[in-house]
């Protein structure tokens, strides 16, 4: 006898639907599973045949033969383990077929015939909506996640036994309802009023927020260079709901998702360790993953001690930076992850951290410079704006004083998103960050004494043409943030000002 049920695959962050195929027959018997497998599926072949005996199901001797297609995409994970009993059970007709129509499953079996979670749910959730399945049974633990993509009818359950006595209807069949364990937690542990002084620091980095730009810190040890990083989430809009499923897309398949709430309802902040491998920021493997860079998609990804890094870890970032994705190759086939992330970085001016203040650094000119240069120039180019973080006073430690909250900034940053937004709109650029050459033609138009600014900027710093456009960017966002739609020359000043640091640091551009 044949049946077939549905189930679900990853590829990248999607997922896909799976057909569980099975067939009873008789033959000399044996149990085969076919189908581009991994080998954690092949293996569900010994697990099924004992949680189905242990689960009390005595099944005559017969030959059953299992195909999972498309049988050119390769399979991998536990969550086929559930659909292919429910087939065979079909398949002995001790289910009827009938009751599996548009219904998928999900779930790893124990030896027992207990059902537990598997990772990626909410992507093959979505999958299995959008192929027209109506409902899909899972693993208490999933509920939740499946609950939260809100796009069909999911039932809990606990163990095979359970599942027949639902499909017989010998129980009756309950759908399971959001009860608050699927809402967003959207609430931060920190908050910009906790940051005493650099001025600087704050005004450079809501504009980085506001226009979406990368971001550098440049001081010595202690002067609340990460501690300012660890704020910029709270300062970012809140995630949209299609964000939100994206975000947590990465989360489910890495399972990562937080216990208590099915949605990642805060901005993404991570912070590698510089001793991070380029596989491990980036993602891969055979079957390649997420990695830390698809992790802080959404949000930010903070790099302390930036030169401390290693620069073939570095130059991976330069693609992600400009195509805001991953893609990860491998022999069977391109693997694609987001990476719509803000980069924030912090870097000491030298080895010991103090320069250029010359009564505490003892690094020479040359040590100075080979520091430096373990950051490239294309990095670099990619970094709208550089600020450099004034060393802590006693007085910015004991005063007690009123500071900004990252709301009071945060509606700044939002009202300035919101005219980003207006202009940009149907084009798919969402901030000023993402002009191309087209954009920055038709939206940062200068006066006449203000292009001829412009120019002697360009010939003093030496930019090159992405350093000139850079600074435009930067300068559309000081307007917006001023509520202006003319660029204006204290704009382009403060714009300059950002990227005239690196000059300082690393030399006019061009130069080795």
């Amino acid at each position: 006898m044949f049946s077939k049920v549905y189930s679900g695959g990853l590829r990248g962050i999607d997922g896909y639907v799976v057909q569980v195929e099975a067939d009873v027959s008789d033959g000399l018997p044996g149990f085969y599973m076919v189908g581009s497998l991994a080998s954690e599926v092949k293996e569900a072949e010994e697990r099924v045949r004992t949680a189905l005996r242990n689960a009390g199901f005595r099944l005559s001797s017969k030959k059953i033969t299992v195909n999972l297609s498309p049988a050119n995409v390769r399979k991998e994970g536990t969550a086929c383990d559930l659909p292919v009993a429910v087939a065979v059970l079909a398949a002995y007709g001790i289910l009827e077929p009938s009751s599996l129509k548009e219904t998928g499953f999900l779930g790893e079996l124990g030896l027992d015939g207990s059902i537990k979670p598997v990772r990626g749910v909410l992507s093959m959730v979505l999958a299995m909506a959008e192929s027209g399945i109506k409902r899909c049974f899972l693993a208490e633990e999933n509920v939740a996640e499946g609950v939260a993509a809100d796009c069909l009818d999911i039932v809990r359950i606990r163990s095979l036994q359970e599942i027949i006595e639902l499909l017989n209807g010998t129980w009756k069949l309950r759908v399971e309802k959001d009860q608050g364990f699927c809402a967003a937690d959207t609430n931060y542990s920190v908050d910009f009023s906790e940051v005493n002084g650099q001025r600087l620091m704050r005004r450079a980095t809501e504009v980085a927020v506001a226009g979406g730009h990368n971001l550098l810190y440049i001081g010595p040890p202690g002067s609340g260079k990460s501690m300012m990083a660890r704020r910029i989430p709270t300062i970012m809009p809140a995630l949209s709901r299609e964000e939100q499923l994206e975000v947590s897309k990465v989360y489910s398949i890495c399972g990562m998702l937080p216990k208590d709430h099915a949605l990642i309802g805060t901005r993404p902040y991570r912070a590698p360790h510089h001793t991070i491998s380029a596989q491990a920021l980036t993602g891969g493997g055979l079957w390649p993953k997420p990695g830390e860079i698809s992790l802080a998609s959404r949000g930010v990804l903070f790099l302390d001690e930036l030169a401390e890094f290693e620069k073939r870890t570095l130059e991976i970032l330069r693609q992600p930076l400009e195509e805001h994705q991953v893609t990860v190759s491998r022999v069977n086939g391109s693997f694609s992850f987001p990476a719509h992330f803000m980069l924030a970085a912090a870097l000491n001016p030298c080895p010991c951290g103090y320069y250029p203040d010359r009564s505490k650094c003892s690094c020479t000119e040359h040590q100075v410079r080979r520091y430096l240069g373990k950051i490239s120039r294309p990095l670099l180019d990619r970094i709208d704006i550089c600020v450099e973080a004034a060393p802590v006073t006693y007085r910015d430690i004991r005063t007690e004083q009123v500071n900004e909250s990252s709301e009071e900034i945060r509606i700044r940053i939002e009202a300035a998103r919101k005219i980003q937004s207006e202009r940009y709109a149907g084009s798919g650029i969402y901030t000023n960050s993402e002009m191309g050459i087209r954009q920055i033609r038709k939206f940062c138009n200068l006066k006449e004494e203000d292009e001829a600014f412009l120019q002697q900027i360009f010939s003093r710093l030496g930019l090159s043409a992405r350093g000139c456009h850079k600074i435009l960017k930067v300068a559309r966002t000081l307007a917006d943030l001023d509520g202006k739609e003319q660029i204006e020359r204290a704009h382009l000043r403060e714009a300059a000002g950002y990227r005239d640091l690196q000059e300082r640091y690393w030399g006019k551009e061009g130069e080795a």
